[in-house]
C-alpha cells in the first residue's frame, strides 16, 4: 500500500467580484466542486476542514458550513493561521487519513471580502492584526510591516524596484492565462512603478487583491485514494516553521521561518529545489515571494527579482511559479487564497492546467505563510506514478 495520504479532489471557484455571493454559499461551490472533481459524494466524506472569514465571522466556521451542508462528519475542526491556513489543514488531513481517524477529508476555505466588507472595514481588518500594546497604537498596519522587510531587504542585498514589479508583471501574464483569475490585463514594469504608493517601497501593484472567491481539496488515505475517479496526487513531504507572531518580535527582517519550513519538506520527501517543476508559493506582497524564493533555496540572496526579470519564473522559465497568477493577480479570499496555489499545483500535477501548463510537470512545491512571515507551511506534491 502506498503510504502517501494524497489530493483525490480539487476545485476553485469563480474569483473577483461577486455580488451577491456568501461566504457559506462559496463554500459550498468549492465543495461540490472537489467532490465531483473525486467522483465522490458529499455524504463520502468524513472529515471537514475549514479556516475563517472575515466578511462572515464565525468561531465555529466548520460547524456552520457543516450544518449548511447537512454534512455529519466523523471530525471536524477550524485552523486558522492566516495565509498558512489551507496549507496547514491539507497536512492536517493528511495526518488524519493516515492515522485512520478518517478516510476522505474535505479541506474547504472561502470569502466573499471584495463584495460582502467595505473599504473602511477591509482597512480596519488590515491594521487590527498588530499587536495590541506595541504596534496598533503607532498605526502599524499590514502593509506597512511588509514595507518595513522590504526596506530592510533593499539594505541588505541590493533589492530594487525594478525587481519587485519584475514579480508582479509575470504574475499577471500567468493570471492572463486562467480564465477564472480576478485581474487578466497585461501591465508593465513601469505600471507598477508608477502606482501609487501604499508603504514605501511597496506600490500598489505589489500587493495583493481583495477578492470574493473559494477553494477546496479533498484529501484521502492512500487505500480510498485508488477508489477516487482521478489519479492522486501525493502529499510527498511536508514542513512547518515559526519564529515570531508579531513583526516587533521578529529575530530578523531578512531571514524567516519558511527556510525551516521547506527544508523540512524537501528532508521528507528527498529531493531539493533543483527537483521541482513546478512551484505555487505564497505573495501576499512582490516582497514575500522573493523572500522565500531566496530564503528556501530556489535562488541565492539577491538573485530573485534579476531572475524574475529574465522570465525565470515564467512558463519555460527555470522555475514556473505561482502559474495560475498567485494572489497578486489571480486573487486573494483570505484563507482560500492559499488554497488557491494548492489546487494550481493539483492542476499542474495532473496535466490539467491548460495554456498554463509547465510541460511534464512530476513535483510541485507549494508554500503558505501568516502574518508578517511569521506561520510557515511547505508541502512537496507529486503526481502518481
Amino acid at each position: 500500500m502506498p503510504r502517501h495520504a494524497a489530493i483525490t479532489g480539487a476545485h476553485v471557484t469563480q474569483v473577483g467580484e461577486l455580488p451577491g455571493c456568501t461566504t457559506l454559499g462559496l463554500h459550498m461551490q468549492a465543495a461540490c466542486g472537489a467532490a465531483a472533481d473525486a467522483g465522490l459524494a458529499l455524504d463520502d466524506l468524513d472529515g471537514v476542514l475549514c479556516a475563517y472569514s472575515l466578511a462572515e465571522p464565525h468561531p465555529m466556521l466548520a460547524s456552520a458550513f457543516c450544518e449548511y451542508a447537512h454534512l455529519r462528519p466523523a471530525f471536524s475542526a477550524v485552523v486558522q493561521a492566516g495565509g498558512a491556513s489551507a496549507a496547514i489543514m491539507v497536512v492536517q488531513a493528511a495526518a488524519l487519513v493516515r492515522a485512520g481517524v478518517c478516510r476522505h477529508v474535505l479541506v474547504v476555505t472561502g470569502d466573499n471580502r471584495a463584495s460582502g466588507m467595505s473599504r473602511d472595514q477591509t482597512v480596519a481588518a488590515l491594521a487590527g492584526f498588530g499587536h495590541a500594546q506595541f504596534e496598533r497604537p503607532f498605526g502599524l498596519a499590514i502593509y506597512a510591516a511588509y514595507a518595513l522587510v522590504a526596506q530592510r531587504y533593499m539594505h541588505e542585498y541590493g533589492t530594487t524596484l525594478e525587481d519587485l514589479a519584475a514579480i508582479a508583471v509575470t504574475h499577471r501574464r500567468h493570471a492572463a492565462r486562467h480564465p477564472n483569475a480576478h485581474k487578466r490585463t497585461p501591465i508593465t514594469l513601469s505600471d507598477v512603478m508608477d502606482s501609487r504608493v501604499i508603504a514605501s517601497p511597496l506600490r500598489l501593484l505589489d500587493c495583493c487583491l481583495v477578492s470574493d472567491g473559494a477553494a477546496a481539496v479533498i484529501v484521502s488515505s492512500p487505500d480510498a485514494a485508488a477508489d477516487c475517479a482521478k489519479p492522486p496526487v501525493r502529499i510527498a513531504g511536508s514542513g512547518q516553521g515559526h519564529t515570531h507572531e508579531h513583526v516587533v518580535a521578529a529575530p530578523s527582517l531578512t531571514a524567516f521561518g519558511c527556510r525551516d519550513s521547506a527544508a523540512r519538506a524537501f528532508a521528507e520527501a528527498g529531493v531539493g529545489p533543483a527537483d521541482v517543476d513546478v512551484a505555487e508559493i505564497y505573495d501576499s506582497f512582490t516582497i514575500t515571494l522573493l523572500v522565500e524564493l531566496e530564503s528556501m533555496g530556489f535562488f541565492a540572496k539577491g538573485e530573485a527579482g534579476a531572475a524574475a526579470t529574465a522570465g525565470a519564473l515564467d512558463l519555460g522559465g527555470r522555475l514556473p511559479c505561482n502559474t495560475h497568477g498567485g494572489l497578486l493577480s489571480f486573487g486573494h479570499s483570505g484563507a482560500a487564497g492559499g488554497m488557491f496555489h494548492v489546487v494550481e499545483a493539483v492542476a499542474q500535477l495532473r496535466g490539467e492546467a491548460g495554456e498554463r501548463q509547465v510541460p511534464g510537470a512530476r513535483i510541485a512545491f507549494v508554500h503558505g505563510d501568516g502574518g508578517v512571515l511569521s506561520a510557515h507551511c511547505s508541502m512537496v506534491l507529486t503526481a502518481d506514478g
